[in-house]
C-alpha cells in the first residue's frame, strides 16, 4: 500500500534527474577547448638585435673581411604603415599563416622583414687586399690591410639589409593553455596560452649595398638560411582574436651577397639575432 503511493513520487524523481543529466551532457563545448583543425593568421612588427660578425668582401680586383662589424636596426615606431596596403613592407613586421594539427602542436609558414644596419664611419679591423686599376674610382683604398684599423667612411662602404634582411621559414610550435593559473573560467571570453617553437628557412634580402665607390646595388637575392626558436604568450579574446609577444632568437648565416651588379663579386657573413615580437592575429575553423 506504502509503495503504490511512493511509486508516482519515484518516478517523477526519476524524471526529473534525468533531465539534469541530460542537460549536463549536452552543455555547449567551448569553442577553446580544442584546437585541433584550426588555422590562425598574424601580422605584426618587431625589434631586432644582432651579434657583431666578421664580413667578407671577394671581388675580381679585391678580397678583404671587416671584422667585428656592429650593426643596428631601422624601426619605424608606432605607424600608419604597418597598416597602409601600398606601403606595409617598409616598417620592420612579421608575417605568419599557419595550421593546429593537433589541439597543442601546430605547423606554420612565416616571413620576418628585419632591417640590418652596418655602423660606418668608424674605425674596424681589415685584412686583406684591394688592387683596383688606378684609372678606376675606389682605387684609393688600394693596399695590403694585415689586421690594420681602418677608419671605414660611407665612402668605402655603405652595407644594409634594409628591404630587408628577409627571413622566410617553416615552424613547428607548441601551445598550451595556462588560463587556470589565473582562474579564468571562460576560455571563449579570454584566454591565456603559452608557446614556443623551432623554425628554419632562407634568407633572401635586398641589400642596400655601395663597395668602394662601385655602382649602388639593392636587389633581392637568395644569399643563405637562417634556424630560430621562440617563446611567448598568446593572448586570445573573444575566440578568434589574439594578440601575440614573442622572444625569438636565431642564426643567420648568409654565403652570397650581392654587392654589386657584377655576379664575380659578393660577401659573406654569419651572425646571432633577437628578436621581440608584437603580432596580431586571428584563428578560426574552414
Amino acid at each position: 500500500m506504502t509503495f503504490q503511493i511512493l511509486k508516482p513520487y519515484l518516478g517523477l524523481a526519476l524524471f526529473l534527474l534525468s533531465l539534469n543529466l541530460v542537460a549536463q551532457d549536452t552543455q555547449p563545448v567551448k569553442y577553446t577547448a580544442s584546437n585541433k583543425g584550426k588555422f590562425f593568421v598574424s601580422w605584426g612588427g618587431n625589434r631586432e638585435s644582432f651579434s657583431r660578425s666578421d664580413i667578407h668582401f671577394k671581388g675580381e680586383d679585391y678580397n678583404f673581411t671587416i671584422k667585428d662589424v656592429a650593426a643596428k636596426d631601422k624601426p619605424k615606431g608606432w605607424h600608419i604603415d604597418y597598416l597602409n596596403p601600398t606601403r606595409i613592407t617598409i616598417p620592420q613586421t612579421n608575417a605568419k599563416i599557419g595550421y593546429f594539427i593537433s589541439d597543442k602542436y601546430t605547423v606554420s609558414l612565416g616571413l620576418d622583414h628585419m632591417k640590418y644596419v652596418m655602423r660606418r664611419n668608424r674605425n674596424q679591423t681589415v685584412d686583406g687586399y684591394i688592387n683596383i686599376p688606378v684609372t678606376e674610382t675606389g682605387s684609393q683604398f688600394n693596399g695590403t690591410y694585415n689586421n690594420d684599423e681602418t677608419f671605414i667612411s660611407e665612402d668605402f662602404l655603405m652595407f644594409e639589409h634594409t628591404n630587408g634582411l628577409n627571413y622566410i621559414y617553416t615552424e613547428f610550435s607548441r601551445y598550451d593553455d595556462i588560463s587556470k593559473l589565473f582562474n579564468i573560467q571562460n576560455t571563449d571570453k579570454f584566454q591565456i596560452n603559452i608557446t614556443e617553437g623551432l623554425a628554419g628557412g632562407i634568407l633572401y634580402p635586398k641589400t642596400n649595398t655601395t663597395l668602394l665607390q662601385k655602382d649602388r646595388y639593392d636587389e633581392f637575392h637568395l644569399a643563405g638560411y637562417g634556424i630560430s626558436m621562440h617563446a611567448g604568450l598568446n593572448f586570445t579574446f573573444f575566440k578568434h582574436f589574439f594578440m601575440q609577444l614573442d622572444l625569438k632568437g636565431g642564426y643567420i648565416n648568409m654565403p652570397d651577397i650581392r654587392t654589386t651588379s657584377n655576379t664575380a663579386e659578393s660577401a659573406s657573413q654569419h651572425f646571432l639575432y633577437l628578436q621581440r615580437v608584437i603580432a596580431f592575429g586571428g584563428i578560426f575553423r574552414i
